[in-house]
């Protein structure tokens, strides 16, 4: 069936054209018409060549391509062969280095030996992965020895070649390296004072989990004092990493890790109280204190708390029972003072910070339940006793309590070393009568005590009084990194 044709649209015309006859023209032959043909493309491949002489080939033209093609798929397989290589290679070191035992916390320490700090004047020292002086490596770490820290690893890697078989964990790290014990809570509070510091400078950011190690060794837990101290810091319970799930030969990699291991080495006083501060403040707040009412009696005097803080065993008081006589005496001379008596082996973490809380005036013999001390007010006072032998044989060690004294913003009013004690079969300078003056019983010395805390009590009542008629009392406001 023949197709109708198209209609065509065309503009009318209102007077009729006449249409002029034209020769009739004679048709070229097909010889013409191939010599012309000929002449045309030999004339445009001339014309082609001439100009591709003179401009740069076109990157889209399909030659152009299939070269770069094979340029970027060639690269690829550098970069793959590349990057394996590169995990291949990281290298894992011991995380305790024998050569440098001699000057374990010397320097770049034994743990770690190869990494350096970094260490802004006044603040913590400290090392940070990824970090410019990582050069963007992430830490990786592998084994979970518990008594030879050498057989424990680490090594620096790129996010981009972790090494073989390696898992990544997500989130902020925070590994420690304390070179007592976790179990002290003097020990253990020293190993956490650095990232307390470092969180408060670095945007209040929080661990994802703690990685504990003891001489490169990896401990799995903390003293239940200190574990609530660090919760009530960072608003969530410490997840101590043990690595359990994760084979002993195939390494750990941490998207984020900040590592701690000279304690509060390099702190300035300043940054040492601010972070004392929020960790007192914290503290309080985590266990419901509130002070307003407690601070001021019925009479509108300041109440004045002088707390005997007491041991049992080892470097206790011989005659409790005198001790206690005498520091009642002289607080019953003071209006608004109040004397209490505790044992720090049978209180909550709770309970150790209200008592403090109430403290003006702490009263203890030398040992870890002095560290609680920083938990008492700003500018309150400390009395600490030891036995027979330690002034000559105890070394810097015994001066411990002094420096939290400082760092936290209290006053230390001295120590009283008792003269008298067990006799050692040594001569009394020998090292080894330490071992027997060690836990050494603490006697006493009415005359000196009573004098000693009529003083302070005279002191402490003074200074109370002067922030009572200035209004000016401890601050109740809410925490830093709240």
């Amino acid at each position: 069936m023949a197709k109708s044709p198209p209609l065509l649209t065309r503009p009318q015309s209102h007077s009729p054209k006449k249409y002029h006859q034209h020769p009739k023209r004679r048709p070229m032959s097909p010889f013409c018409i191939s010599i012309f043909l000929l002449v045309t493309c030999v004339a445009f491949f001339t014309l082609f060549q001439i100009q591709s002489l003179h401009t740069p080939p076109s990157s889209s033209s399909p030659w152009s391509l299939m070269h770069q093609w094979r340029k970027v798929t060639t690269s690829s397989q550098e970069l793959t062969s590349m990057a394996e290589k590169l995990k291949q290679a990281v290298t894992f070191l011991p995380l305790k280095d024998l050569r440098y035992q001699d000057k374990a916390l010397e320097g770049h320490t034994w743990f770690m030996s190869s990494m350096y700090d970094i260490h802004e004047e006044g603040e913590v020292q400290y090392q940070q992965f990824p970090s410019e002086s990582s050069n963007g490596r992430l830490l990786c770490l592998k084994g979970r020895d518990t008594h030879d820290g050498s057989w424990n690893s680490y090594a620096l890697a790129w996010p981009e070649t972790l090494p073989l078989n390696a898992s990544l964990l997500k989130g902020l790290t925070f590994v420690s390296y304390n070179h007592y014990n976790y179990d002290n809570i003097w020990h253990g509070l020293s190993a956490v004072v650095p990232f307390v510091a470092w969180h408060i400078r670095n945007g209040c950011e929080s661990p994802s989990r703690w990685i504990l190690y003891h001489w490169g060794e990896l401990r799995f837990k903390m003293s239940t004092w200190l574990r609530t101290l660090t919760e009530a810091t960072y608003g969530a319970d410490p997840y101590i990493e043990g690595f359990e799930w994760a084979n002993n030969s195939e390494p750990v990699c941490f998207e984020k890790a900040v590592v701690m291991r000279h304690n509060e080495g390099g702190m300035s006083r300043e940054r040492r109280i601010e972070t004392y501060d929020l960790m007192r403040c914290k503290a309080r707040a985590y266990c419901n204190l509130s002070l307003e009412d407690a601070r001021i009696n019925d009479k509108g005097l300041p109440r004045i708390g002088l707390t005997l803080f007491m041991r049992t065993g080892p470097r206790s008081f011989r005659n409790e029972s005198a001790v206690i006589g005498i520091f009642e005496k002289e607080c019953a001379k003071v209006e608004g003072c109040k004397l209490m008596v505790a044992y720090s082996n049978n209180l909550t973490f709770c309970e150790q910070v209200k008592l403090m809380s109430l403290t003006d005036i702490l009263a203890s013999p030398h040992g870890a339940q002095l560290t609680n001390m920083f938990l008492m007010d700003r500018n309150s006072s400390v009395m600490e006793f030891f036995p027979k032998g330690w002034l000559k044989l105890a070394g810097v060690g015994q001066y411990v309590y002094h420096w939290i004294a400082s760092w936290s913003g209290m006053k230390h009013q001295g120590a009283w070393r008792d003269p008298d004690g067990d006799p050692c079969p040594f001569p009394e300078d020998d090292r080894r009568c330490m071992s027997v003056y060690k836990g050494g019983k603490i006697g006493f010395n009415e005359t000196y005590f009573s004098e000693w805390a009529a003083n302070i009590l005279s002191e402490v009542k003074r200074r109370k009084m002067e922030n009572v008629s200035n209004n000016t009392t401890a601050s109740t406001s809410s925490c830093p990194c709240s």
